[in-house]
This record gives structure tokens, sequence and C-alpha cells, in this order.
């Protein structure tokens, strides 16, 4: 099991750079999404300079900066950085209290902070932080700039607090009706409508961005009617732009150093969780976070430097990147390539851009850092109250005040959770029954304690340990109870289901003996070896099972599946046979989220053009093109019943209506049987087993003919983005086979144990154990 909180695999030293892709599509398809994102970026980037009270050409800076330095050194393939929203209130308080010039060197003074805990690789020290704290800020600044930025729309001035915004917004509503509001009204309802127009044959209002259409709109509108509106104003020359950083005066320092902290943290924080997060939406390169937080510090260093805004990885352009197609970094630096011509070459049009438009932008982003999903999916792990103070505090009190309660309330919560501890007894069969249920440290002691003290002397006792940790203090209490107890004539049964945390600190003490624990040892097993009242009842042995996983496993997957259940990206499309001997997370290792799995009787894939079940084309179709899966297993096994009724020509017996679905399936197989039996013979005179192991190897090779058919699987296999590979599993030996493409032969996967070479590392990204960002261990399948 790993020993980082978040489950993130070792990542390689900051010389390796990763190398480019050599893809010409991927390439092609990185222009176009650095187009999206360009679009995307210029109204935020102006929008949140607004917001943070500083010149409109930082926000500018900022976002080229972003792009290009960062996408330059950064560890994430796909992450948009520059100017944040979740940094506005932090950089419009530093501006009122130092002025902007200081401002410039606080973020600069950042950066270089950043690029030393980089350099110290302790990312994932950042990572610490609750997401319940972070969004819960992010929150709070979202409703915070709304509030104010919905006075500017309204044609007044922002207050100076979230309290003195609401008071004053009756009488903004009431008497400002100006052009201004009428710009951020049509902002706004852009903004919430263009997402939900429905497609018009090919163009589908999804794909131009919403900030675009909604500020150029109210753009154009306010043009063509000159109406009297305030718009951007920017420097006559890249001269006049550079405003950089200066020296505090004296005794400001204290307070320098305490944004110097802030601006880092949160910066990092934002962008390592954002990095993760949009991870989850592509199949690339994982992220590398010590680079990662390299890039950011290296670009808040340069941006601070050159007189522009904090940046940071922000998951809005980052997920319109993703959804765009982008594969590599290159679509970040061209983004911010394309920033820094349009303004140059084209900055007249951004003077014409009204102001009340990027209030209104900023509004309608304000709302939606608000998110309901988040706050949903806390709820679901009783942080909701966390997010909720963090942002009542944030609004009500200002930003550290609202992290420090939020980062409080989790400390006293996670500290709750330490001292949880359910105790239950209940005696049936002549046997004392205790469960225990929690984190068993010396806080729950004397609470366990108590119950086992109720034991009547000689008992027979059966203790299941349902506990996620246990402290020496715990430890030393049931031991000695247990040697008390068993000298009296009692016995005890001691059962851990989770991690051997007993059995681990028995082995350096003198106990009893030491019963050997049921738990997990044996869960792959099927349900008549594991005995049970329950073994002649289908209905009963599920349930047993069900009662088994939620006991045991349950809790374990509960994060894990909490994330797959916003999508899945599974590594491949498996097809393998029907048969309830064949279980395909077993015998790969894989875990859930990892393959997307077909199987039918004969692990067969119909030819696209021919009559029949659809359901393996569409299965095809939807892994390929909607999953984008890498790579295509068809696996086949030993003692297969399809292969038999193929070999001995039972699917052709007319007088057998009770298979008639069955004989028409088998149809499907008539090419394996042909390709088997070539030379013609080749199959006669051959053991009944021998024969049925060549049919079902050359029906793995048919039916990977036959995917080569479907147009989607040829044009990824031409381009490189897919392959195919074929498995057989030995029933018998219990071995899984690889399809050798070279030979045409299947050949044994090579034991661990026998593998001289160093076994590799994971891939950065792979997930190995059901911890809190990781899932179950995951054995590719390869060719």
């Amino acid at each position: 099991m790993r020993n980082d909180a978040q489950g993130i695999p070792p990542e390689p030293p900051l010389t390796e750079v990763p190398a480019p892709r050599a893809d010409r599509k991927g390439a092609v398809a990185d222009v176009g999404a650095s187009l999206v994102v360009f679009l995307v970026a210029v109204p935020l980037s102006l929008g949140i300079a607004v917001a943070s009270g500083a010149p409109l050409i930082a926000g500018i800076i900022a976002a080229v900066v972003g792009g290009i330095v960062v996408g330059l050194v950064g560890g994430s393939a796909v992450q948009v950085s520059g100017p944040a929203a979740g940094l506005t209130i932090i950089v419009a308080d530093l501006i009122a209290t130092y002025g902007w010039r200081v401002t410039c060197l606080i973020t600069l003074l950042a950066g270089l902070v950043q690029l030393a805990l980089g350099a110290f690789r302790i990312a994932r020290a950042a990572l610490a932080v609750s997401p319940a704290v972070v969004h819960g800020m992010l929150a709070g600044v979202g409703v915070t700039i709304a509030l104010a930025q919905l006075h500017v729309v309204l044609g007044g001035e922002p207050q100076s607090s979230a309290l003195a915004n609401i008071a004053d917004l009756p009488a903004q509503i009431a008497h400002n009706h100006t052009p201004a509001v009428a710009v951020g009204v049509i902002t706004i309802a852009i903004m919430f409508c263009w997402g939900r127009l429905p497609a018009i044959g090919r163009f589908r209002p999804a794909l131009v961005p919403a900030a675009l259409v909604a500020v150029g709109t109210a753009t154009v509108i306010a043009t063509m009617g000159r109406w009297e509106v305030e718009t951007v104003a920017l420097p006559d020359s890249l001269a006049d732009a550079w405003n950089g950083p200066a020296l505090p005066q004296d005794g400001q320092w204290h307070g320098v150093f305490l944004g110097v902290a802030t601006v880092a943290m949160v910066a990092s924080v934002e962008s390592l969780l954002a990095a993760i997060a949009v991870d989850r939406l592509h199949s690339g390169r994982r992220v590398m976070l010590n680079r990662e937080l390299c890039g950011q510090g290296a670009g808040n260093a340069i941006s601070g430097a050159l007189g522009g805004l904090p940046v940071a990885g922000v998951i809005v352009r980052s997920t319109a990147n993703v959804r765009a197609g982008a594969h590599s970094p290159l679509s970040t630096i061209l983004h911010g390539v394309w920033i820094l011509v349009f303004v140059a070459l084209f900055a007249h049009v951004v003077e014409l851009i009204p102001m009340a438009a990027l209030a209104a932008l900023l509004v309608f982003i304000g709302v939606q850092m608000v998110s309901i999903a988040h706050l949903r999916d806390l709820r679901r792990h009783h942080e909701a109250g966390v997010y909720l103070v963090t942002l009542s505090g944030v609004v009500l009190l200002g930003l550290l005040e609202g992290v420090f309660l939020g980062f409080a309330l989790a400390m006293v919560v996670s500290l709750r959770r330490l001292t949880r501890l359910t105790v239950t007894t209940e005696e049936r069969d002549e046997r004392v029954h205790i469960t225990v249920h929690g984190s068993l440290t010396f806080l729950g002691v004397p609470r366990l304690a108590h119950v086992l003290r109720t034991v009547p002397a000689g008992a027979a006792v059966d203790l299941d340990l349902h506990v996620d940790f246990m402290d020496h203090a715990a430890f030393e209490a049931i031991h000695a109870w247990r040697v008390d107890h068993e000298r009296t004539g009692g016995s005890v049964d001691i059962d851990e289901v989770h991690e051997r945390w007993y059995e681990r600190s028995s082995q350096r003490s003198a106990p009893a003996t030491k019963t050997a624990p049921r738990g997990l040892a044996r869960w792959w097993a099927p349900w008549e070896m594991r005995g049970g009242s329950e073994a002649v009842d289908p209905i009963g042995l599920l349930a047993a099972g069900a009662r088994e996983y939620h006991s045991s496993t349950a809790d374990r997957m509960r994060s894990l599946m909490s994330r797959l259940s916003h999508g899945q990206n599974p590594t491949a499309l498996f097809i393998t046979c029907a048969d309830s001997r064949v279980v395909p997370n077993l015998i790969t290792a894989s875990g859930p989220g990892d393959l997307f799995t077909v199987r039918n009787v004969g692990n067969l894939v119909p030819p696209p053009d021919g009559p029949g079940d659809d359901s393996v084309g569409a299965a095809v179709e939807y892994a390929i093109a909607v999953l984008r899966v890498p790579s295509i297993v068809v696996c086949g096994h030993s003692h297969c019943g399809a292969m038999k009724a193929l070999l001995e020509k039972t699917h052709l017996d007319p007088d057998a209506t009770d298979t008639s679905h069955v004989r028409r399936w088998l149809t499907n197989g008539a090419t394996s049987l042909t390709r088997a039996g070539e030379p013609v013979g080749a199959l006669a005179g051959l053991p009944t087993a021998e024969a049925l192991r060549r049919l079902a190897q050359a029906n793995v090779r048919q039916q990977l003919a036959h995917l080569t058919l479907h147009p989607l699987v040829r044009e990824r296999l031409e381009s490189g983005e897919l392959e195919l590979t074929g498995m057989y599993y030995d029933l018998e030996t219990a071995r899984v086979h690889l399809l050798d493409t070279a030979t045409g032969e299947f050949t044994p996967v090579q034991d661990v144990r026998d593998v001289t070479d160093p076994v590799p590392h994971p891939r950065e990204g792979d997930l190995v154990q059901p911890v809190e960002e990781s899932s179950g261990a995951s054995s590719r399948p390869s060719s």
C-alpha cells in the first residue's frame, strides 16, 4: 500500500522531461484546442483583473505567462494556467493594502516559494488540506465576487464587504437602469442559455465558448447602438504596460511575507487539486505534481516580474482544453501565444469590450463556483459542515479567517472520527460475539474495556475487529484481557476484517493461541468453498455475499466509486466468454473502471456487415468513439462449451429446438472452425482436449480479424491509437497466455517471481490500492 494520502504513484526526477508526442493528428488537435481556450481565456483574464482591482493588462500578462511558461515547465499534459478567480479576493486585499507594485513583488516571491517547494519534492503536502476547505473557500470567493460585481453590472460601485454589498443591493436594483445594466443583463442571459440551446444540424452551441459569445454579443450591441458605457482601456505601448514589482515601505515586510505565504499556499493547492481533477478527464500522461508545482512557481515569478496577476491551474479553461481534444502541453503553450498576438495586433478590438460585460461574466462565474455537486459529495462523506462553515467565514469575515475556521472544524471532525467507536455484543450458539467498528485508539479503550469486563469467565468469545486503525494502547488492552480470559478456561477467536493490526502486534508479544483470521483471506473462492447455512439458497448466497461486501469492502471503496460515478475511463475493451469460471478482473488483477467488459457465449465478435446481434458492435463503437480505449482484448479459455458445440457440430442439429438462440448465435463461430481446421482435417484424430484448445485459440485469432473489419477499429489501428490483444485462459493450470503477434502462438505470461529484471514502476496515474485516491491493483493487458 502506498504511504501518501492521495494514492499518487512516485514521480520521476525533475530532470526527466517526457518525450514530446510525434503524432501529427495529436498536434493538429492541440492547435484546434488552443484556439478554443484562447477564446475562453481573453474575457476571463480581463474580468479577473477587473475584480482584483489590478490594471487590465495584468490579466493579459498573467494569461500569456500562464500559458507559455507553465505549459513549458509544468508537469500536466493538458492543464491550463492563468489568472484564477480563487485568488481574486487575496489580490484585491493586497492591492488595497500595499499597492499594485508591492503586490507584484509578493507574486514574484510566492513563485520562488513554489519553486522551492517543488524542488524539495513536497507537492503532495499541499494535498493534505481538506477538499471541503478548498471547495468551501472557492465557493466563498465566488459569492464575494458575484456580490461585488453585481453592483458594477447595475451601474454602481462595489462596497467594502459582502454584507455591505448585500445591504446596498436593493437600492442599486431600484435606481440604476442605465445602458451598462442592459449590457450586463444581456451577458448573463447568454451565459445562462447558451449551453442549453439544442443542436442545429451539425452545429452544436456547446462547441463555441459561452464567454466569447456573451461578451462578443454584448460588445457588438453596445457598439452598434452607440451606448455610452465604460469600455476596456489598455496601455498605448508595452513600455507603458510594464508596472513591475517594488519594495514595500518600512514596517510592511511582516504583512508582505504573510501575503507571500497566502498566495503560494492557495495557488499551489488550487493548481494541484485542479491538475488531479483534470487527469480524470483524459487518458494521456498523468500529472507530475512536483514538476507542476515548479511550473506554477516559474509562472508566478515571471508574471510578478512583468507586472502580471498571480497564476494558478484553472479548472474551467482546463476542462475546455480537454473537451476540445488537447493531447499535450502544446495546446496550453499556443493559447498563450494567441493571446499575446491578439492583444498586440488587435488591441483596438479589446478596447471595445464594455466593462459591464466583464463584470456580468464574473457574476456568472462566481455563482458557478458554488458547486452543488461538491456539496453533495461532501455530504455523503459527512463534511458538508466544513464546506458551509468555510464558505460563510470567507463571505462574512474574510478569506484567511474563513479558511482558518474551516480548517479548525475539519480537524475537529477528524478527531471526532478518530474517537468514534462502536462495540456491540450478542450471544448465540453458546458463544459471545463482540463486534468492534471504527478506529481503535487509546481514546476508545475505556469503552471497549467496559464491554470486555462483562464477558462471563470461561465463555467462548468471537471478537470481530472491523477497525481501520489500532494503536498500541488498544492492543495492550485486548491482549491483556485475552490472556486473562484464557487463563480462566475461556477461549477467544479474533477475526480482523481489514488490516491485521492485532496479528502484527501479537507476533512481538507472548499471547495465547491466535486463531487464523477468516476475513478476506479467500475472497476469490466460490461460495460453496466458504460454506455456510445458505449454501443451497441462491438468493441467500447473494445476500450473504452482499453483506460480506458491505462489512469488509464497501467502506474502503466508497471514495473510489464516488469518483468513478462521474464517468469512466477504462484502459481496455475486454471481450470474453460468459463462462462463470472466467473472471476478467481476477485474471488481470484489475479494479473498477479499468475494463469495459463484453461477455457472450464463445467470446464472438460478429462481422459488422453480417446478420445477427448488434450488441457487440455497439460496445465496440462506444468503447472506441466515446471512451477512446487504447486497447481491445479478446480472451478465450479452455474447456469452452461453445467451442465444444462447434467442434461436435451440435449447433447444426435442426431438432434441438430448445437451443435455437444458441444455434443461431454460434453460426458466427463457423469461420473459427474453418480457421482451426486448416489445413483441412487438421483437427481430425486429435484428442478432444487438444482439439478444443486449438479451436479456442483459433477462435481468438478469428475474432481479432473480425474486429479489424470495423471501420472505427481499422482507422484507430492505422493511426497507432489502438492495439489488439489476444488472450487465452487455461482453466486447469489457472494460467494466462498472450498471443505473440510475431509467431501467431499463445505463450504463457511470465510469473513475477520468475522475472529477473526489476519490475517497472507503474506509470504515473495507475492506481494500486483502494485508498482515498486509488483503486484495486491494476495489471494492464498488453500485447
